[in-house]
């Protein structure tokens, strides 16, 4: 039974375009077609709590318990947060703080597993029956299972399905575009997925509550195309398949509805407020893991690859593991990487440390030689425009960068700091080899700590009014009973006065009458 709910009203043939943009060599060859191999369980796990927008989650383990694969192991905190299960059984050896796979190397609190080579399940999550079940009863579910948006976002992906809830909705945009260079995860899920990723698709239409289901995927991807056009005729799913041109930033979801929408998003919204909700292909997937086989978010598909890696694949990992044992399995370093990167070369963060776990949101991990890489020397700014031609937001990176080189954050923000999503076309295409995008997300990072300063501060300055305000109330309030105490205390006075005053004259007057007799 198809659980897909309506015919579309989008004309398969017809896309838009987006202003700007790049085409950078692509150098998916390298693992196009490497099949997607298992990685044997590695020798330690590390599960930062943190792998996802919003809070971190709570542990629910100990140093020295006895976990079992897909067991919770960290509850989701607040109405945007995520769920945390173990990959696999073991024993928990640390809970604490260690090095995050994040540029800025700071600690996140980790839960350290050693594995018993078991791999033991322990209760699974109740298969869920889609056909059956409510929008609220899969989105629980998918909450349950911890799953977040597996294209890098990391947005939890029931909070995603939640949305119908808030805006009206009519399209689930299955991102499959993949255009950052070197990774082909996504494709090979497809090449070898794509029933699963369209179930998934299916089930998360079905907890949206949308009309059409569109499954966009870049041209250079024909293998994945056929596998998919396969499986949609062979199930009957009320499903379309977009071809989209190979473009960078096409895999940005702004950008993506725009190409198949002709709908822009406005700067800082949601395209939710377009009625479009965009998932990643692997999100899919792990969508359909959860509600028919009952597995949590525990494992993920990634790429490997690079020069400087001995042998690129693409690999299913547990979440946890570290990079060193993943290079290790791919034979190791053939020369000192000129950058190791988490992700891809366009948008992927600098991995600090070879021991680096990678989480939930982790498609690749490059190693990138000499060759591979453009580290030259960086030049003054000459003005020739190129980074305003290639900008898919329109902005002017050259007038970014120099408003935040000359500390002018607030100046940076109005010509549209804010709106930059740090894609790196700017820094690609500029012949100065100035690093325009890393200069403009550590300005984001320096005005978002000025914000969230300047809001400890105005919440410490409203608290202390508060202080003020209720001490002096409660002064007031001291001096109206003390006011109110001398006035009861002086009327008594008076009462006692005029009695003795009574006494007094009754006293005289008797004193007068028996005087006469």
């Amino acid at each position: 039974m198809s659980i897909f709910p309506f015919a579309g009203r989008f004309d398969p043939a017809r896309l838009f375009s987006f202003k700007g943009g790049v085409h950078p060599e692509t150098r998916k060859f390298l693992t196009s077609d490497c099949a997607i191999e298992d990685m044997p369980l590695p020798s330690l796990i590390r599960v930062p709590l943190q792998q996802h927008i919003g809070l971190e989650a709570a542990p629910l383990v100990e140093r020295g318990d006895a976990v079992l694969k897909g067991q919770l192991i960290g509850k989701a905190c607040g109405p945007v947060s995520a769920n945390i299960h173990a990959p696999t059984s073991g024993r928990v050896i640390a809970v604490g703080h260690f090095t995050a796979p994040h540029p800025s190397g700071l600690p996140v609190l980790t839960i350290t597993i050693r594995p018993d080579g078991r791999d033991e399940w322990g209760p699974r999550l109740p298969r869920l029956r889609p056909e059956d079940a409510s929008p609220e009863e899969i989105a629980a579910h998918i909450a349950e299972a911890g799953i977040v948006g597996m294209g890098g976002a990391t947005f939890p992906a029931a909070v995603k399905l939640n949305l119908r809830a808030k805006y009206d909705l009519d399209t689930l945009v299955i991102n499959a575009a993949e255009c950052e260079p070197y990774l082909t995860c996504d494709d090979r899920l497809m090449r070898e997925r794509a029933e699963e990723i369209a179930d998934g698709a299916g089930i998360m239409a079905k907890a949206l509550g949308v009309r059409d289901i569109i499954v966009a995927i870049e041209a250079n991807k024909p293998e994945a195309l056929a596998a998919l056009e396969r499986h949609k005729r062979a199930l009957g799913h009320a499903l379309k398949i977009r071809v989209v041109p190979t473009q960078y930033p096409m895999g940005s979801e702004r950008h993506l509805v725009k190409t198949l929408t002709g709908r822009e998003t406005p700067a800082r919204a949601l395209t939710a407020e377009l009625g479009v909700v965009v998932h990643n292909a692997a999100t899919a997937h792990a969508v359909h893991l959860a509600c028919r086989y009952g597995e949590p978010s525990i494992s993920r598909v990634l790429t490997v690859s690079g020069r400087g890696v001995a042998r690129p694949a693409n690999l299913r990992v547990l979440i946890g593991t570290p990079v060193a044992e993943i290079l290790a399995h791919c034979g190791g370093l053939v020369e000192e990487p000129e950058r190791l990167l988490m992700g891809g070369p366009m948008m992927g963060q600098p991995i600090q440390s070879p021991r680096v776990p990678i989480v939930k949101g982790t498609n690749g991990v490059l190693a990138l030689s000499a060759a591979e890489t453009r580290e030259k020397d960086v030049m003054p700014c000459i003005r020739c425009g190129l980074c305003v031609q290639v900008c898919p937001m329109g902005l002017t990176p050259f007038e970014l960068n120099t408003r935040v080189e000359a500390g002018d954050l607030d100046g940076a923000a109005r010509v549209g700091l804010l709106d930059c999503i740090n894609c790196g076309c700017c820094s690609f295409t500029c012949p100065s080899n100035r690093p325009l995008v890393q200069t403009i997300q550590h300005a984001k990072g320096r005005l978002a700590e000025r914000d969230s300063r300047k809001h400890q501060q105005d919440q410490a300055r409203r608290l202390a009014e508060a202080r003020t305000a209720r001490l002096e109330a409660i002064a007031e309030a001291k001096r109206a009973a003390m006011a109110k105490r001398k006035a009861e205390m002086a009327a008594k006075k008076q009462r006692e006065a005029e009695a003795e005053a009574l006494v007094a004259e009754a006293v005289e007057a008797t004193s007068r009458k028996e005087a006469t007799k």
